[in-house]
């Protein structure tokens, strides 16, 4: 045991948010482990967008410059028709928008971690209480188990034996996403499972795209078709539709998926069915929403003891205001934020605290308090937008649109957030 690796938070899940938060606390002074359940970083979902709320969050981890020359910025977000007549432009103007492959952000996330943070195939099953030393006990597929050893000591142990490694004070921060097992362990209810499907991909114009530096987006009855330029030469696009029987059949099937999504835009402008024809294969995903709505999030303390949860494990949204990773990011730095004043020894009066469970217990709550409101007020405007996506009923859409003109009539109100220094 005397040379046992001594560490202070696990973070499960090696997405976006798990990265960020374990940079953020790195950034802090603090160690951490993220166990990451595939073998390799992940790059789910092609690209994210990123608005100024989230440049904000990348600029107090350290990364925003260096990521800012792989993208473009985008000056305005234009509504069109399927004729490709402007019908509602909104200039980014003083704020900052930018599109930036996921394989890109996660990269340069993990790059500026320490050496050896990472522990790629940790899969975590299931997160019980110790029913002696009250801390949590992660098990692993293959066998391990992180428990809380007496006087105060942890360690992740082998079944067999095989190897011991030594952790102090922990905290289980769940970043693994909608099918969050550390969800699940301080309480949350599944997400729920929206109607509408999204397709998901890249398309690489070698001798330039000509599009403008905006983010265009054409709506039909319950399609709404999105591009979005990285560069000069690659475009992303996403065409989000209701779900069809046969959904489940092609999602594993590039060729169906492209073939689906172009019988679904041909009616759309002759550039934008190009752009899914020549799109990059590979890239093409298919997935279903996942969602908590505004209410949910008002009542669950998203903790328990030492535990809590952030990034989509806590307040999945669907992907209609293109703010699930800038969110994620916010996370992040509120969460370091708030753990480093217990690391430090002082709360936020300046008067000393210890480094035991209750103080880090106040903490976490502390976290969740700054984000509550936060949280609640995107996934408001999410949500109504995605009902005015998937409801076929004239009242709802009533209801939403008077709600979107009373309590969001600035379009990009919600990427003015500023999550602070960390």
């Amino acid at each position: 045991m005397d040379n046992a690796e001594v560490k202070d938070i696990v973070i499960v899940g090696g997405g976006i948010c798990g990265l960020a938060t374990a940079l953020a606390l790195h950034r802090k002074g603090m160690d951490s482990i993220v166990l990451e359940r595939s073998e390799t970083l992940r790059a789910t979902g092609a690209a994210i967008g990123i608005q100024s709320n989230g440049w904000r969050a990348l600029d107090q981890l350290g990364v925003g410059s260096k990521l800012r020359q792989t993208a473009i910025p985008i000056l305005r977000f234009r509504d069109v028709s399927t004729d490709n007549t402007t019908l509602k432009e909104t200039p980014v103007g003083n704020l900052e928008a930018r599109c930036l492959k996921r394989s890109i952000l996660t990269e340069t996330l993990a790059t500026d971690l320490p050496v050896g943070t990472i522990r790629f195939g940790s899969h975590i099953t299931a997160l019980q209480m110790d029913p002696t030393t009250l801390q949590p006990i992660l098990h692993l597929h293959d066998g391990r188990v992180i428990r809380a050893k007496r006087y105060g000591s942890y360690s992740i142990m082998y079944q067999r034996a095989l190897s011991i490694i030594k952790y102090e004070k922990k905290i289980v921060i769940g970043c693994d996403g909608v099918n969050s097992v550390i969800a699940n362990y301080v309480g949350l209810k599944p997400p729920r499972q929206s109607s509408i499907t999204n397709v998901r991909a890249f398309t690489n114009y070698p001798n330039g795209h000509g599009f403008g530096p905006e983010f265009v987006t054409i709506k039909e009855g319950n399609l709404l078709l999105g591009r979005i330029p990285i560069d000069h030469k690659l475009v992303y696009w996403f065409v989000a539709r209701a779900q069809t029987p046969q959904d489940l059949t092609i999602s594993k099937d590039a060729q169906m998926i492209r073939w689906s999504t172009l019988e679904s835009v041909d009616r759309f402008p002759r550039e934008m069915v190009e752009m899914i024809e020549k799109c990059d294969v590979d890239s093409l995903t298919l997935n279903g929403t996942r969602y908590r709505t505004p209410w949910e999030l008002l009542n669950p303390t998203f903790r328990k003891g030492t535990v809590t949860v952030a990034g989509d494990a806590m307040h999945v949204m669907g992907p209609f205001l293109g703010q699930g990773g800038s969110i994620a990011l916010e996370d992040a730095v509120v969460l370091a934020r708030c753990l480093a004043r217990v690391h430090r020894g002082h709360d936020n009066n300046g008067e000393n605290t210890g480094n035991d469970s209750t103080s880090i217990e106040l903490a976490i709550d502390e976290y969740v308090r700054q984000r509550r409101t936060r949280l609640v007020q995107v996934s408001t405007k999410t949500y109504t937008l995605g009902s005015l996506l998937e409801t076929s009923s004239v009242f709802v859409k009533l209801v939403c649109i008077i709600v979107m003109i009373v309590f969001y009539r600035d379009r990009l109100g919600h990427s003015r957030y500023d999550c602070g220094h960390l």
